[in-house]
């Protein structure tokens, strides 16, 4: 058995990390709650630049551009999104197995978001074309903003067929999801709308203006999502922690108090056997 003092110690070890992983699992669920109006703030209009986006496709099929036809001689580009901290959980474990199992190494460019995305691409050698780190726990429209034209400058470069992003999808505090989404080219789905509509200017300076915003909202979406994502895994990773500190610290205590007690134990008998010597 261990010796007493050699218990108090790891007690007051793991009290002192308990108390760490409290707070650092209050601070996630602080940012949790801020992440998390971004998310639902930002979805309403995601959702509605894609629908004007498809609709003014769908009435301007002549319409030619990069963004809408790639390059059919480059190669297929993804944007692969993780944390710059770990921490959390299997967040970025999640992400990089997708992109491990998404991306031809040998015939793809890869954008890394994260730290911990551009370390392991780098040690295994993925063709990394640019990098964007330090983002912060509070990503802005500047953020999607400044990844967009770095994907758009390397696609009219030609370097890119379509381009793809990985990223992970804030359900709930408690459940996340990796995806994988297409930006480029974007499809046209619409249908041809009715003649009543009048574009002013015409539809081909429409889309010019408004494809790079549209882009650059999916950006700034993915990046809340998965900033929501990592602060809800960080939160349920450090409540796992501290629950796991509470219980150790539990049968810790119950193993110092019976040395505790053995050790009483043993030294009133050795007072009751010097007494019966001396009688």
């Amino acid at each position: 058995m261990q010796g007493i003092r050699d218990i108090k110690r790891r007690i007051k070890t793991v009290t002192n990390t308990k108390q760490i992983t409290k707070a650092m699992e209050m601070v996630a669920a602080a940012k949790l709650r801020r992440s998390q109006d971004k998310v639902i703030q930002s979805k309403p209009y995601a959702a509605k630049m894609q629908e004007v986006v498809e609709r003014v496709l769908g009435n301007s099929r002549d319409y030619t551009n990069p963004t809408v036809e790639g390059n059919p001689q480059g190669k297929p580009a993804f944007i692969v999104v993780t944390a710059d901290r770990g921490l959390c959980g299997g967040y970025n474990a999640n992400v990089l197995r997708t992109a491990q199992k998404t991306i031809d190494k040998e015939n793809s460019f890869v954008i890394v978001v994260g730290r911990k995305a551009r370390d392991l691409m780098k040690k295994q050698g993925y063709n990394i074309v640019a990098e964007f780190l330090d983002i912060g726990d509070e990503p802005n429209y500047h953020h999607g903003k400044k990844i967009y034209g770095t994907v758009a400058q390397l696609l009219e470069e030609g370097l890119f067929s379509e381009v793809h992003i990985i990223y992970t999808q804030f359900i709930n505090a408690l459940t996340q999801r990796v995806v994988t989404e297409k930006l480029l080219p974007v499809e046209r789905k619409g249908e041809k709308m009715s003649n009543i509509y009048l574009f002013e200017p015409s539809a081909e300076e429409v889309l010019d203006n408004l494809i790079p915003k549209y882009l650059t909202g999916k950006l700034y979406q993915a990046l809340v999502e998965s900033k929501a994502a990592e602060h809800g895994a960080r939160m349920t990773a450090m409540g796992s922690a501290t629950d796991n500190a509470s219980e150790m610290i539990e049968k810790l205590t119950l193993t110092y108090n019976r040395a505790r007690q053995a050790s009483i134990t043993q030294e009133i008998l050795e007072i009751v056997n010097g007494a019966n010597a001396l009688d």
